[in-house]
């Protein structure tokens, strides 16, 4: 089998090594570079190889025909134009080129389950935050059958693992810090993956406000979200929608029971589960949606998005 040279940016990071890791264990993929502008010449151990980290200045970009970048959010599109000039295919994991975000027309959106045919002629993916994916994946089925009742918020509480906040050191993301507490972050419906998720619902049917809270939660990696949908008339069997939906899509699990992280971490699925609110005048669902932040929420989704660009099989590399 012929195997694509590929590149990782800001591969020191949580996501970056995971995506390093993924394409090493690949059966069509092999690592022509990673580079780390902080840890440059610094050997790592990943997936059983010893990898040497170069700067990204002095990334061969020629060598690759797919670059992943996972360089900060602000600093990346730069790099993704760089790579895209020298020929490679790219998944952008930044926000810089998501919808809502500056130029993020410029490039399909890899929420690959709802915009597949758009990622598989695509030369640059801007892959999608973590809590966006689990959020939209969920929501999407009743946005796009118009039962989501216009004009009402939908209400997203979400928690997610402490790699979710990136490898850069803080004080406030310490063990002692974070270990047997729970937080909320991001106070004020402003979170950086609003831009997009409101654009996708916009894009998909939908006419609704979203309010996001975000939580930090002590554990290393996974997203629970629990979101509260007021529908326009009582649906008997809601969990049918989702079963119809993803029909076939190997990395989404519809479950009558609701998900807990440890069904989701180090897997490349969303798992989601929704019941009907008793007790209430408006009819409204409660939908669950559980993945690992750092595998479908980011190196998973990127390599699932690079395998249709590269016209291999999806599902492969992945861990179901």
């Amino acid at each position: 089998m012929h195997k694509f040279s590929i590149g990782v940016l800001g591969a020191s990071g949580y996501a970056g090594r995971e995506l390093c890791t993924l394409v090493l264990q690949h059966p069509a993929m092999e690592l022509a570079f990673a580079t780390a502008n902080s840890q440059s010449g610094t050997t790592v151990r990943l997936a059983g190889r010893d990898i040497v980290f170069t700067e990204t200045e002095k990334a061969p970009f020629k060598d690759a025909e797919l670059v992943f970048s996972a360089l900060p959010h602000g600093a990346s599109a730069q790099w993704v134009r760089q790579a895209a000039t020298g020929g490679a295919k790219v998944v952008d994991l930044s926000s810089d080129l998501r919808p809502g975000n500056g130029d993020g027309a410029t490039a399909p959106y890899g929420l690959t389950e709802l915009m597949r045919e758009g990622v598989t002629s695509a030369s640059i993916v801007a892959n999608p935050g973590c809590y966006a994916t689990a959020v939209l994946i969920a929501l999407a089925p009743l946005i796009k059958r118009g039962l989501t009742l216009p004009g009402a918020t939908i209400s997203i509480s979400a928690a997610s693992g402490v790699t979710g906040a990136g490898f850069t050191l803080r004080p406030d993301l310490l063990f002692a810090e974070v270990a047997e507490d729970f937080r909320a972050y991001a106070l004020g419906n402003e979170h950086r993956h609003l831009p997009e998720m409101r654009a996708i619902v916009k894009a998909l049917g939908g006419d609704n406000d979203l309010i996001f809270v975000p939580h930090l939660l002590p554990v290393a990696r996974g997203i629970l979200a629990t979101i509260t949908v007021p529908v326009r008339e009582a649906i008997t069997n809601p969990l049918e929608i989702w079963e119809q939906e993803y029909a076939g899509e190997p990395f989404v699990e519809v479950t009558s029971s609701a998900p807990s992280l440890r069904d989701v971490v180090r897997r490349n699925v969303v798992r989601v589960s929704v019941t009907n609110a008793a007790q209430v005048r408006q009819p409204t669902l409660i939908v669950i949606a559980a993945i690992d932040n750092l595998m479908k929420g980011a190196a998973g989704q990127a390599v699932q998005n690079a395998n249709l660009m590269l016209g291999i099989p999806e599902p492969m590399g992945l861990p179901l």
